[in-house]
């Protein structure tokens, strides 16, 4: 239905008055902040990682500038693809029927660019905190594997619930289970349907509110009656934003944005509990007495199964040994029923050895409902496996990763958040692909393509060796991301150890390092013929050519060939029409190299840069070194086929 234009500009008057009044967020409002300022900095000269590290410090990125430009939008105006998919897949809108949404499209600088906005899911885009509301709310329908701890009646109904669900959502169940948390049912009073506790409950578990409560004839209880217990459940949850979601269930836009902040405010609330719960009671002990932890089943954080991670080994000292082994772990318990470990859990060692190695395991008391975000859980918790069984004391189960690791993978299964360093990627990658939590997997296969400096969309000025990163101070291992890529099946990686290595090529063609990768590329194609390329190779190829590529077109290379080719043209014409007599016989178009130029004493020619080629000849100009540079780095290539005796 087309709307006239009074009805229109009166719609965007009451849309603006709100906005004013607080009551609705502008979906790109004006950011004048360093950290987003940064950003579009960033975003105008494609540099991935501070994009990356802006993100990660909170920085809006649907925020707008003073030009009124959002960070996707200089993204895609300037062309830088990876960037602007950096930005979608971190939750940038990019909406058709919106005005900085179409300005996005139709401003992308390609149809790379455009088809990647296009096709980009914007239902993931606009609430990238949707899969992680679905669990919490699958979590009521879901019977098996059975994860519930509490059981809550009332007019012939019921529900199974979980304890730290609701203490982290509800003041009220806070107190009342911090109190008694041996309490396993609960009895919902009669004035309350049970319908108003069933919306209530949905809404604690970050469910959307119905149009309509229900109610009338055959249900027992009339609408009103229902809105009542809804008012009154609230009000003794302490969940008051429930009621304010029913008044304004019927404005489709507040709905919308008051159902985006609850799930926010539900995802902060879950993070305060894991952090003050599971985080906090976290034990360390000695790998080899690990496994004789006892915790109670009935525990003040509801923990219902122990996650074990071994510290890798280290070589101490004498005194450092002593020192450390001597401080026995003792847990503080509130009270005789939290189940946590009291006591001494580690002995003074005898040993006096100075290379003696000690071996740490810590224990995450964690909760299965939210490891079943992860497969491989929900498949070890459905089986007829040990860790699936209920015992008196929470059964323990080993991962093979660092304790830093598997605090990340427990932020992100209780979160949704993903922020760790450069350093724990690789670890976090292969966790995440052990554990089979592709989105995971995603973020880390993220942080290393662009935290890791591969991306090279600013093309350096000239070829020169001296302008490279050293490569002591490189921030990753591009061999073990390489292997990481090919382990894990993550194409991105692949691409970006490609990309990596084409723009710096010229440190890595003659290491034995990388020829031993290109021969494991070759090895990865089963029954390899002579025919058969190296995929590593062929994706080098492909990026050097773009490298040298966008470095002629930033040169201005194809126009200046034209103005050149022209320019000759007219040069020859003008000498056959106008050449004098007493210029026969003189080569009027040979001009002195800078060499011979400098070595005739010329002042000004011996300040002048001289380019050298990577093979140390002297070049003419830049454009001329790098067409040379290329061949040369082709060369090379071929070379290394030569000796490792493959063909590709």
């Amino acid at each position: 239905m087309l709307l006239r234009k009074d009805q229109i500009e009166a719609s965007l008057l009451e849309e603006k008055k709100l906005i004013e009044d607080g009551k609705l967020k502008e979906d790109n409002p004006l950011d004048l902040s360093e950290t987003f300022s940064k950003l579009c900095d960033a975003c105008r000269r494609g540099d991935l990682k501070v994009c990356q590290e802006t993100i990660t410090e909170g920085a809006n990125i649907n925020a707008r500038d003073k030009y009124d430009y959002t960070p996707l939008i200089l993204a895609s105006l300037c062309g830088h693809f990876e960037v602007v998919q950096l930005l979608l897949e971190s939750g940038a809108l990019c909406e058709r029927d919106t005005f900085q949404g179409e300005r996005c499209l139709y401003n992308a600088l390609n149809d790379r660019i455009r088809n990647l906005l296009l096709s980009y899911d914007y239902s993931k885009s606009t609430d990238p905190l949707q899969p992680f509301a679905s669990h919490i709310a699958s979590l009521l329908l879901r019977d098996h594997p059975q994860t519930s701890d509490i059981l809550v009646a009332g007019a012939g109904e019921f529900f199974h619930l979980h304890k730290f669900v609701l203490c982290a959502r509800s003041p009220y169940f806070s107190k009342k289970l911090s109190a008694v948390p041996d309490t396993t049912s609960w009895k919902l009073p009669s004035v309350i349907p049970p319908q108003a506790f069933g919306i209530a409950i949905k809404y604690i578990y970050l469910g959307e509110i119905p149009n309509d409560v229900g109610g009338g004839p055959g249900t027992g209880f009339s609408e009103d009656e229902i809105l009542e217990g809804i008012d009154k459940i609230s009000r003794q949850l302490e969940v008051r934003s429930l009621w304010d979601g029913i008044l304004e269930v019927g404005d489709r836009r507040l709905a919308r944005q008051r159902r985006t902040d609850e799930v926010e405010k539900g995802r902060n609330q879950l993070e305060t509990w894991f952090k003050e719960n599971v985080l906090r009671h976290r034990v360390t002990v000695d790998a080899a007495k690990a496994n004789d932890v006892r915790w109670d089943r009935s525990n003040s954080i509801f923990a219902d199964v122990l996650l074990r991670a071994d510290e890798f080994e280290e070589t101490v000292g004498f005194e450092e040994s002593n020192s450390e082994e001597q401080q026995a772990l003792e847990q503080d318990t509130l009270g005789s029923r939290n189940g946590i470990p009291i006591g001494p859990v580690e002995q003074t060692s005898r040993s006096a050895s100075r290379n003696r190695k000690l071996r740490k395991s810590t224990l995450f008391p964690v909760h299965r409902a939210m490891l079943l975000r992860s497969e491989y859980f929900l498949t070890m918790f459905s089986s007829g496996f040990r860790e699936a069984q209920t015992s008196e004391h929470l059964q323990i189960v080993p991962i093979d990763c660092s304790p830093e690791v598997l605090e990340v993978v427990l932020k992100f299964l209780y979160t949704e958040k993903t922020d760790f360093h450069l350093e724990l990627a690789i670890d976090v990658l292969f966790a995440a692909d052990l554990l089979l939590i592709e989105k995971l997997k995603l973020k880390a296969a993220v942080v290393i393509s662009t935290l890791g400096n591969g991306s090279m969309s600013e093309i350096p000025a000239r070829l020169d060796t001296s302008e490279q990163l050293p490569r002591e101070q490189e921030e990753i291992d591009i061999y073990d991301v390489i292997r990481a890529g090919w382990l894990t099946r993550v194409p991105r990686l692949e691409e970006f150890g490609a990309r990596y290595f084409a723009y710096r090529l010229e440190f890595y063609i003659d290491e034995e390092d990388f020829a031993d990768l290109v021969r494991e590329s070759a090895g990865r194609i089963r029954g390899r013929q002579e025919t058969d390329t190296i995929e590593l190779l062929d994706d080098i190829r492909y990026y050097l050519s773009e490298r040298f590529r966008l470095r002629f077109e930033d040169s201005g290379l194809e126009d200046m060939m034209e103005e050149e080719a022209e320019a000759s043209a007219d040069a020859v014409q003008s000498d056959k029409d106008d050449k004098l007599p007493e210029d026969e016989g003189i080569d009027m178009g040979t001009m002195p190299s800078y060499e011979s130029v400098a070595a005739d004493g010329d002042p000004f020619l011996e300040n002048q840069m001289v380019i050298r080629t990577l093979d140390g000849e002297i070049a003419g100009d830049e454009l001329e070194g790098d067409a040379i540079n290329y061949k040369i780095l082709l060369g090379k290539i071929e070379g290394l086929l030569g000796r490792l005796k493959l063909d590709a």
